[in-house]
């Protein structure tokens, strides 16, 4: 789907929250520290594949259960990466080829364009104790609404269809109990796929709007509040996650677009391990395009995400909270930012480095030492 004419600048959010959130108790001015801790997944983007979090859910009480995959014969990494030929292809073409752009490729790219480059060129580094607690916490606030089976996968297409039939059975949850959480969404934006799991969307509790609120909670080593970067980059992730989810509630999906990109059969038949558990939720389906159906049909009684989002920042050692940053969708810098972010990965330009205002990051970047910039400024 293409973003469109420039939309008008949305109105100035209230003074006011536009939905009620439950209320924390009264906290500290803390100070602001430029730390990239977990919440900064850059480093994890390049092994983000479209066949990520792709878990079975259904709701029954409070909790939901969900299918955790195991792949028998099926491969979603889809192999090794090939070398690049000359001429030199997009970014795209050598390393998301047949896969959809993460959000979490997004981000990574608008933190720094240079450093995407190093992480797909060069594999990522370990990742860190910071960014090993941040999983785990994710882990924990899922695991308080989901219950995990396993279902084990053979195929692109089944795949797919567990991913479908997580969106259906999470959203029900959402509809029902008010809450979800880890609901994996896809679009099709500015001519590329893209794919990602909102990590949280609640029902207001004002009783007056009835459109869901996103929210995606990050975590602190230390008790300070992110940078006003790392803010950025949390804004833009969240506006992702709406721009997707919304789509899907308002257009008609590109089904056909979705089976040639991805090389998929719509007649595919599920095996019985997949067609037992799809059962096992209350719906009949045989083949990849029977489930596909399902998820069309939940799209369409779903409302439109709330214009208000919000981002939640914890403490990693107690999960005390640090700050709820509230803020409204703006939808002509987010065009602005997927456009610069695309030109990037289609090859149309070379990757930038950081603004001059924003080189403390390069301090925390694990290729600082291969990066011309840094040389570049070191021989100065």
């Amino acid at each position: 789907m293409s973003l469109g004419p420039d939309p008008q600048p949305p109105p100035p959010p209230p003074p006011s929250p536009m939905h009620s959130f439950p209320s924390a108790a009264p906290r500290q001015e803390l100070p602001v520290e430029v730390v990239s801790d977990e919440e900064m997944a850059f480093i994890d983007a390049a092994l983000t594949a479209a066949a990520a979090g792709a878990r079975p859910l259904v709701s029954s009480t409070a909790h939901r259960a969900a299918a955790q995959l195991s792949c028998a014969t099926y491969s979603a990494a889809g192999g090794d990466i090939e070398d690049s030929p000359v001429p030199r292809r997009s970014l795209l073409a050598r390393f998301r080829e047949r896969r959809a752009l993460a959000i979490t490729d997004i981000t990574a790219t608008e933190w720094c364009e240079k450093q995407m480059e190093f992480v797909l060129e060069h594999g990522k580094p370990e990742r860190t104790e910071a960014m090993k607690a941040g999983s785990e916490r994710h882990a924990q606030l899922e695991q308080a609404v989901v219950e995990r089976v396993e279902v084990t996968i053979r195929s692109a297409e089944e795949l797919w269809a567990v991913k479908f039939i997580n969106f259906i059975m999470g959203t029900n949850q959402l509809m029902f109990e008010g809450m979800t959480r880890e609901i994996p969404v896809i679009g099709f934006v500015e001519g590329s796929w893209m794919v990602g799991i909102i990590d949280e969307i609640r029902m207001p509790i004002d009783g007056i709007s009835f459109q869901p609120i996103l929210v995606d909670t990050k975590t602190r080593v230390r008790p300070t509040i992110p940078s006003e970067a790392q803010k950025r980059n949390g804004r833009l992730q969240l506006m992702c996650y709406k721009y997707l989810w919304d789509s899907l509630i308002a257009e008609k999906f590109p089904a056909e677009n979705f089976f040639s990109y991805f090389d998929l059969d719509p007649n595919y038949l599920l095996s019985d391990n997949v067609k037992q558990y799809i059962s096992s939720l209350g719906f009949n389906a045989k083949t990849f395009e029977d489930v596909l159906k399902y998820f069309e049909a939940t799209c369409h009684t779903l409302p439109q995400s709330g214009e208000s989002l919000l981002l939640r920042y914890e403490l990693q050692s107690d999960h005390s909270l640090l700050e709820e940053y509230q803020f409204t969708c703006d939808a002509r810098w987010f065009k602005d930012q997927i456009q610069e972010v695309l030109s990037f990965w289609q090859g149309s330009r070379e990757p930038k480095f950081v603004t001059e205002e924003e080189r403390w990051k390069c301090s925390f970047c694990k290729f600082a030492s291969k990066c011309p910039m840094i040389a570049s400024t070191s021989s100065c």
